[in-house]
């Protein structure tokens, strides 16, 4: 148990630095990629494959690993590169996103290297697989991409981003004063997730693609009068380039102009580490994603609480 608790706090020590740990690996080609180790679960050579019928094509087959049945991706086929024809000298990234767990077919798996967030900058506009990327930086002198494997996951088996019924009721019942949520998300399938979501229940997104930019965003707001009059709440990734999502709600609450602020973190990052890091930086809530009713009830939840203390000041 002391281990595991030493583990917390020696993870929970990157939070407020803006640094995060960075598994790389490489595909078919020669370009090398990488992959935040809080979402890795285990590295292992790539066992049987089994093949079965109806799958994405992005599938190479199924596993049965440590008593789960676990989808084998070719990340170069689902990148854009050929697929993978002999995979007994190739690796499986176990990994969780979006509270599934699905194993990631490499070609190689490197090594693990501590970067600070501000050296992960967005994809240059007019990259050659920009629209599978959301972020790259530099290691050792060599590009490394960081992929949009949410783009990836939601094209192998779509996220339905609606709400029921009866939570939209729900939220009928309520009148906020301020209907206008800024999302902050560095992959472009996941903000429109999140802005269908929203959406759907009469309020207004304002859409940015880091914590940098959300944080430029909201003092350029603050400078226009109360942000409590402009913005019911903010909802945050915590992954993205520049500025982490935890580093963004730690600057929100430094900040006397932005410090009352409700902040959601959304994320695809799973663990035992993530409690401890949302009660760190003074976030409002975590939210695994990506369960539509389970964030419309967040932002229910929210938006009462903001129209309460509306009313009574």
């Amino acid at each position: 148990m002391s281990g595991i608790l030493d583990s917390v706090n020696q993870r929970t020590q990157l939070v407020g630095q803006n640094r995060l740990e960075l598994l790389t690996f490489r595909l078919n080609r020669r370009q090398r990629y990488g992959i935040n180790v809080f979402k890795v679960k285990e590295v292992l050579q790539c066992p049987k494959l089994t093949s079965m019928p109806h799958l994405h094509p992005f599938v190479k087959g199924v596993a049965y690993i440590r008593g789960q049945t676990i989808l084998v991706i070719d990340m170069s086929l689902a990148t854009g590169g050929r697929p993978v024809d002999d995979v007994s000298n190739c690796f499986i990234i176990i990994s969780e996103f979006n509270r599934s767990v699905q194993g990631f077919l490499v070609s190689a798996v490197e090594r693990i290297v501590n970067i600070n967030w501000e050296a992960i900058l967005p994809p240059p506009k007019g990259a050659g697989r920009n629209n599978y990327l959301t972020a790259v930086t530099e290691i050792e002198n060599e590009l490394v991409e960081i992929l949009d494997v949410e783009k990836i996951l939601d094209q192998i088996s779509p996220v339905d981003t609606r709400l029921s019924s009866e939570l939209l009721d729900e939220i009928s019942l309520i009148t906020p004063t301020v209907k206008t949520v800024l999302v902050a998300d560095d992959s472009m399938v996941a903000r429109k997730q999140v802005q269908r979501a929203i959406e759907s229940i009469g309020c207004n997104c304002i859409c940015v693609k880091d914590g940098k930019e959300a944080l430029r965003t909201l003092q350029m707001m603050a400078k226009n009068g109360s942000i409590y009059d402009q913005l019911a709440l903010v909802i945050s990734d915590i992954e993205m380039p520049e500025m982490d999502g935890y580093t963004l709600t730690a600057a929100i609450r430094n900040d006397p102009a932005l410090k009352d602020l409700h902040v959601i973190l959304h994320t695809s990052l799973s663990g035992v580490f993530n409690q401890a890091m949302v009660e760190r930086v003074g976030a409002n809530a975590f939210i695994p994603k990506f369960n539509p009713d389970e964030l419309g009830r967040a932002v229910k939840n929210a938006m009462t609480t903001v129209t309460a203390v509306s009313v009574s000041s």
